[in-house]
């Protein structure tokens, strides 16, 4: 079962597939598209997670999830460069592809639920368990993988065994013009790149499966050995830093609990909410600001998912109008979380209103209609750099 969208990609549903190398070209496709909605189905939480902290606190947790979503954001982009390189088309802007939460990640084994949590040591094991390198991992299992490693691994044989039947140029059809190249995106935490064949196709997996488990039995990712930058941990090691309250040593391996500095996490310090709140929950209530609040959070993400869509479909440029969009997110999420649950006996409860990210048809065809006039009044030119220095510095207290 798949679902078109206007621009030709695909959603792709769970277990659509056997867990197994991708044997074909449009295999390989499916499989691409799958990851393009792994790499999101995080996203939603992860922000969760990082909004419900008040603000000028657990500003050492704040800025590590920050960091990871900006990664992951990465990871959509070069997984989309891949799944463009080899003839496919992405899909984002599609109301399947924001799950409804609590969400099941694709074709994993033993269906991990991921719901959304305000910060606490729960949504950290959440976190931890979707992060979970393949060295604390089971052996893969014929119902689906048990570490994001190792749906990236049989991506990457799937895609060695085609180019050796195929050969590159059977393999890498896309067209040129759909690859988003550095002077489109940002540099945090890695950095885009062009995928033009079989090495590079190799090092964007490479890439997306080392920032988030870390580089063979180590704690740590490989953006220094590929990109010159700081090495840091990855990102299953960086949510272990916080669950436990302790930052790594130098030598410390995965299997052990952080050796390093204290890390202080306040738990307390959060904005608690019922996750399985709805827009029409809030449309209930007699107060409609929350509503208002909720709806216009949503149709930001939309617009966001929009952009990309643009940027992953032959228009690398327009990538650049999501940047704004984030900002707007982190604006309107202030304005929402702040508020007590309109309901009266979860607020008895202590519990707050909260973004619900439910994106309809009609959300989406709003936000595509809205990008599109955008993008036309702004007319973005090739070969100027984008400044995203206002979304990557520190949040003022």
């Amino acid at each position: 079962m798949t679902s078109e969208n206007a621009s030709g990609g695909r959603i792709v549903h769970a277990h659509e597939l056997k867990f197994e190398p991708p044997a074909t070209l449009d295999e390989l496709r499916t499989y691409l598209q799958y990851a393009l909605q792994v790499e999101h189905i995080t996203i939603p939480p992860y922000l969760t997670a990082m909004y419900t902290l008040r603000p000028g606190t657990n500003r050492s947790a704040f800025y590590v999830i920050r960091s990871v979503v900006l990664e992951e954001m990465l990871h959509m982009t070069l997984v989309s460069n891949l799944l463009n390189a080899v003839g496919g088309t992405p899909c984002v802007a599609h109301p399947e592809f924001v799950k409804k939460y609590p969400a099941t990640l694709p074709l994993s084994a033993g269906d991990i639920s991921v719901p959304l949590q305000h910060f606490s040591r729960d949504a950290l094991r959440t976190f931890l368990r979707i992060e979970q390198p393949q060295s604390l991992s089971g052996p893969p299992d014929p119902r689906g993988w048990t570490s994001i490693g190792q749906f990236y691994a049989y991506i990457r044989q799937g895609l060695i065994n085609l180019i050796r039947e195929h050969g590159e140029e059977g393999v890498f059809t896309g067209a040129p013009g759909n690859q988003v190249g550095p002077e489109d995106f940002y540099n945090s935490g890695g950095e885009v790149f062009k995928v033009t064949g079989r090495e590079s196709a190799l090092l964007a997996l490479r890439v997306v499966s080392e920032q988030g488990e870390g580089l063979g039995d180590s704690i740590w990712d490989s953006d220094d050995q590929i990109f010159g930058e700081e090495r840091q941990v990855a990102h299953y090691f960086r949510f272990n830093e916080i669950a436990e309250g302790r930052l790594y040593g130098s030598y410390d391996l995965p299997k052990d609990r952080p050796s390093g500095p204290p890390l202080i996490v306040t738990w307390e310090d959060v904005y608690r909410i019922d996750g399985s709140s709805t827009v029409a929950e809030y449309g209930e209530c007699d107060d409609k600001s929350v509503y208002h609040h909720a709806k216009a959070f949503n149709d930001a993400y939309a617009g966001m998912l929009a952009y990309l869509q643009k940027g992953f479909t032959g228009q690398p440029r327009d990538i650049a109008h999501a940047i704004p969009v984030m900002l707007e997110l982190r604006d309107r999420s202030q304005a929402l979380y702040r508020n007590p649950h309109p309901k009266p006996e979860k607020a008895a409860q202590g519990l707050f209103a909260s973004a619900t990210f439910e994106i309809d048809q009609a959300t989406i065809d709003r936000a595509v209609e809205h990008a599109a006039a955008r993008i036309e009044a702004a007319g973005l030119s090739a070969g100027e750099p984008i400044d995203l220095s206002a979304l990557t510095a520190p949040r003022p207290s």
